[in-house]
């Protein structure tokens, strides 16, 4: 099993249902990720304008949100 890519972007958009809509530079397409589980038990909040590190799927439309920066 291959370990999943991770990049840093920009989060531009607080979509419905925790998901947030964030623009990564080298893509020509918006990713769409949620929160990761450790970062919902210690409630660290996400808003528009963080930066962020995101872990891609292998479609590299779909993330995870490990760290805010």
């Amino acid at each position: 099993m291959t370990s999943p890519l991770s990049v840093e972007g920009i989060v531009r958009e607080a979509l419905p249902g925790l998901k947030f809509r964030i623009e990564v530079s080298g893509l020509p397409h918006p990713v769409i990720g949620h929160i990761a589980g450790r970062m919902k038990i210690n409630r660290i909040r996400v808003l528009a304008g963080d930066r962020v590190t995101v872990e891609l799927a292998p479609d590299r439309k779909l993330g995870r949100i490990v760290r805010r920066l």
